[in-house]
């Protein structure tokens, strides 16, 4: 079992700056997502604003296997779960739901959170996968107190998302996320109270609920990162980088004001 980092003053310092550009790049591209607009569109505006920002993006040519990924943002739509490519063929329209997940680097810290929209008026269906989606966040946010377990966040996110007849995806999971965008521990969307590694101040963790509107199961498409529902039902997915400390968890993905800089 690997040794999950603990973030001393200056770490917790840089990983605040690093989340609250994240979380502005995120914060910039939301109200972009209309009907008619390509997901490429919202690659260039989430590209713009991470280099105004004075950051980078820590998606961009991030490997797997043999394969880069090529976009700063990854844009999800309808059955897609995570990595979606944007595209300039992929318009979105009404009716839609849209994944956005930014990452980025900044001082050498990575902040990393994800917001799921729904474009226009959206089924009763997305509707309510987009809250109980968002609502399993924020009760696997409150679990991640000192003293507690990583298998405390699973379970309580889990539980949720089932009790509301949706299911969690299994194939990818929160993580840890610091000086590298995946650190220990892994976080599963799914576990038993009581298990797994213990919560210590200090700790950074992108969580990260992934819920489906049908079955649990996916699959990748030919492009080698897009992961689609295997049953084509759809999917959102709801992430915050969170600092554990004695006092409670801390969302560190909060946007902050930068008004001024977005061009008019």
């Amino acid at each position: 079992m690997s040794k999950i980092p603990i973030k001393n003053r200056d770490g917790i310092a840089k990983m605040r700056e690093a989340c609250a550009v994240a979380a502005t790049v995120l914060e910039h591209i939301k109200p972009l997502v209309r009907p008619g607009v390509t997901t490429q569109d919202l690659e260039e505006a989430g590209r713009e604003m991470i280099a105004r920002l004075g950051a980078r993006s820590a998606c961009y040519g991030y490997t797997h296997g043999a394969r880069r990924y090529p976009a700063h943002t990854c844009i999800s739509v309808n059955d897609e779960v995570v990595h979606g490519i944007p595209s300039l063929r992929r318009v979105i329209r009404e009716g839609d739901i849209v994944s956005l997940d930014v990452v980025v680097w900044r001082d050498g810290y990575v902040g990393d959170n994800a917001f799921t929209v729904g474009v226009g008026p959206v089924s009763p269906l997305g509707e309510k996968l987009l809250r109980v989606t968002r609502e399993a966040l924020d009760l696997g946010i409150k679990q991640a107190r000192v003293g507690q377990r990583i298998g405390d966040i699973s379970s309580a996110i889990q539980e949720y998302v089932e009790s509301h007849g949706f299911s969690v995806v299994r194939d990818m999971v929160g993580h840890g996320v610091g000086v590298a965008m995946h650190e220990p521990p892994e976080i599963p969307n799914f576990g038993r109270r009581g298990t797994g590694e213990k919560i210590k101040p200090g700790m950074t963790l992108a969580i990260e609920p992934m819920v489906n509107a049908g079955a649990y199961k996916t699959k990748t498409l030919s492009d080698g990162w897009t992961i689609v529902t295997a049953d084509g039902a759809p999917s959102a997915h709801f992430e915050h980088t969170v600092l554990t400390t004695d006092d409670g968890p801390e969302v560190l993905t909060i946007p902050r004001p930068v008004a001024a800089q977005v061009p008019v």
